[in-house]
């Protein structure tokens, strides 16, 4: 075989293992920070953020360098969020991040005001009032 077609086999050898390769998120938690202040049950903040990790969960991956700040639209207890990812994530790996956030979220600040996931490749906060991460 001359050096043409070993060249060709190895290039293409290549491509089709860039093609396999994929990275999986880190999900590792680094810290889950909680709000002293609780919410009741029947309280209208639970459908605000509700609505708000949602929003993050699934507009981040979408929003420009990954990181996207938003508020509930329910006047009567808004919610605040804020959450991003690593860039070099692909978009379901950032959405795929969020979710193990959240869900660390809810296993530890249970009916909180407000809390703070920080995982390895991604965050999630919010919080009953305005911040600036």
């Amino acid at each position: 075989m001359g050096f043409l077609q070993k060249l060709a086999v190895i290039v293409i050898g290549l491509s089709m293992l860039c093609r396999i390769v994929r990275s999986v998120p880190n999900t590792n938690v680094t810290s889950v920070l909680c709000n002293s202040g609780v919410y009741t049950g029947g309280d209208p903040f639970a459908i605000s953020l509700a609505y708000i990790l949602e929003d993050l969960e699934t507009a981040t991956s979408t929003s420009k360098g990954y990181d996207y700040h938003n508020i509930s639209p329910y006047p009567n207890a808004f919610a605040y969020g804020h959450a991003a990812c690593n860039n070099n994530l692909t978009t379901s790996d950032c959405t795929a991040c969020l979710g193990a956030a959240k869900t660390a979220i809810f296993a530890s600040c249970q009916s909180r005001i407000g809390a703070r996931s920080l995982l390895y490749d991604c965050t999630i906060r919010y919080e009953q009032y305005p911040f600036d991460d």
